[in-house]
């Protein structure tokens, strides 16, 4: 699907009842550039994005081969460590990942302030996205999901006591980030301990700020800390 097919599938009522993230404008906007003054580059991206046709999907285009690259390169980055990842899936997942962080850029892009260049705003959200795709791709979400799958993380090469020791103890942390922690904390907690984002890009991506970020993390860390010793 072109990044321009994606937009519009994604303003459509249709979409919506599968995605219940806000939808997309289909049309262009009204709204007037940042307050801040833009340099050259964000400001020409800034306008085109809220131009008319065709302008706009050429502009769409071009950001979302930039995210794709971007997210390439932080997949890869991250997948080189990882025996277990299919690496004929790199390119695949990058696009995907370009596809979540192209939508997150349009729906946010009001928010934009212009404290950094355009690219560099939009570029985390690529970020954001390249270690989720890879987490979906080996089925670690299920782990937050379904407690029982966590018995076949522990590693092989354990001795029998030793796995089954490790297989408790994620049996109990996976039921505890279930049981215990709210939607938002389990975002938060998996996205930075497990997937490694930035602060500063997750708080972008959940419309809020680091300070936020990181009260969330500690509550939810100390929670599980509480209930692991009950435990």
């Amino acid at each position: 699907m072109s990044p321009t097919a994606l937009v519009e599938a994604a303003s459509s009522s249709s979409a919506e009842q599968f995605d219940h993230r806000p939808r997309l404008p289909a049309q262009a906007s009204t709204r007037t550039l940042p307050a801040r003054r833009l340099d050259a580059e964000s400001r020409a991206w800034w306008v085109r994005l809220h131009g008319a046709r065709p302008v706009r999907d050429c502009a769409i285009a071009e950001l979302h081969e930039h995210l794709r690259r971007e997210a390439w390169f932080h997949i890869r980055l991250r997948a080189s460590g990882m025996s277990e990842f299919p690496r004929s899936d790199l390119d695949d997942l990058a696009v995907q990942a370009a596809d979540d962080a192209l939508l997150a850029v349009l729906r946010k892009l009001e928010d934009y302030r212009g404290e950094s260049r355009f690219l560099t705003w939009a570029r985390r959200f690529a970020q954001f996205e390249a270690p989720v795709s890879i987490r979906r791709r080996m089925g670690h979400d299920h782990l937050a999901n379904n407690p029982e799958w966590a018995a076949a993380v522990a590693d092989p090469g354990c001795s029998p006591q030793e796995r089954a020791e490790v297989q408790e103890l994620l049996r109990k942390v996976s039921a505890l980030i279930v049981g215990q922690l709210t939607p938002r904390q389990r975002t938060v907690l998996i996205a930075i301990a497990i997937d490694g984002v930035p602060t500063a890009t997750l708080a972008i991506e959940l419309d809020t700020t680091t300070a936020a970020i990181y009260k969330m993390l500690h509550d939810a860390r100390r929670k599980l800390t509480t209930q692991l010793a009950l435990h």
